[in-house]
């Protein structure tokens, strides 16, 4: 168990957005306003309300002198800032631009402000990991398990994230580092391959196609009753794309939202799934029934930001998993 590590996700937290995505609240929290020079947090402040009397009350002082300070950093940068013609307060072009690098010129102080913190010899110290769905189920656990032995004064915040959003966080540097796949968006994110990760048939023992040897061809898989990830889920793209590519119109019972929820129903023996075979390592109970034609394998990878400080205990993490798949409890996968 991991007792007693202190699981805290920032999935379905309440922040304010910045109009080019900058949380400034994230910023004020872990160093407090004052860490931010005046008008910058004045400028971000009125960004976030789009109002100057709300900016103003949230940052305790009158709306005069808040417009006051805005004018002033206006002057002094040669340029309007705000677009104040209509009921919402809008950022300019120009002061779009300058948020733009006030948003990277507070990354870096994050940056800075964790280095400053960060111990060399692990005995203190934080890990920020986010974590695509499908590994909460195999690959999450034990891997943070045998790091929290190893390390047992490194605070692990745990997030499970889609990998649109660990792309959003990790660009943010709210993330130190993440699993997911090889096959992302950002040129701002480089990836470490890991393991090869193929989805599979998965059902339960009372199932009719749990003793069967051979692999499910396209025409009996059409047959069957599936119970599925719903569209907000990657894995689901791939599996509609496999479904068009063989011709299969396929028998959806229904959609669930949750992985561990699927696997529930599974269990039952009426529906099966199509899942991850890399699941058998943590749900040896279901049965893995192999495709033919099989879907294309994805490359599970670690994602940094490139340029990003990495920490101490990221790096740890990352050679603690890494060693685990090589030769340690993990190493099954690498031979999938």
């Amino acid at each position: 168990m991991l007792n007693p590590l202190e699981f805290q996700s920032i999935v379905g937290a309440v922040v304010y957005i910045v109009q080019d995505g900058f949380r400034i609240d994230s910023i004020s929290k872990t160093y407090g306003l004052r860490m931010i020079p005046r008008h910058i947090r004045y400028l971000l402040t009125v960004a976030e309300y789009r109002n100057f009397t709300r900016a103003a009350d949230s940052l305790h002082i009158s709306q005069p002198a808040l417009s006051q300070q805005i004018r002033q950093l206006e002057n002094d940068l040669g340029g309007q800032l705000f677009d104040r013609s209509g009921r919402v307060v809008r950022l300019t072009d120009f002061g779009s631009i300058y948020v733009e690098y006030a948003r990277r010129a507070l990354l870096e102080l994050e940056a800075g402000q964790r280095a400053l913190h960060d111990v060399r010899d692990l005995s203190r110290g934080q890990l920020r990991l986010a974590f695509a769905p499908t590994f909460t189920e195999y690959l999450v656990a034990p891997a943070v398990e045998h790091f929290h032995s190893t390390y047992p004064n490194i605070v692990i915040d745990m997030m499970e994230m889609s990998l649109e959003a660990i792309e959003g966080g990790l660009s943010e540097d709210r993330i130190d580092v993440a699993i997911g796949f090889t096959d992302i968006r950002s040129d701002d994110i480089e990836t470490e391959a890991l393991f090869l990760e193929r989805i599979t048939l998965v059902v339960g023992d009372n199932h009719p196609v749990a003793a069967q040897d051979a692999p499910v061809v396209p025409a009996q898989l059409a047959a069957l009753p599936l119970a599925l990830l719903g569209g907000q889920f990657v894995s689901r793209f791939y599996i509609d794309s496999y479904f068009e590519s063989q011709g299969i119109k396929p028998s959806v019972a229904l959609q669930a939202n949750s992985i561990s929820a699927l696997l529930k129903i599974v269990r039952g023996g009426k529906v099966a799934t199509l899942l991850p075979g890399a699941l058998h390592y943590e749900h040896r109970d279901l049965k893995y029934i192999p495709l033919e034609p099989g879907f294309p394998a994805r490359t599970v990878a670690l994602l940094r930001r490139k340029g990003a400080y990495r920490t101490a205990a990221a790096a740890a993490f990352s050679a603690t998993l890494k060693e685990m798949l090589e030769t340690g409890a993990l190493s099954s996968l690498r031979a999938e």
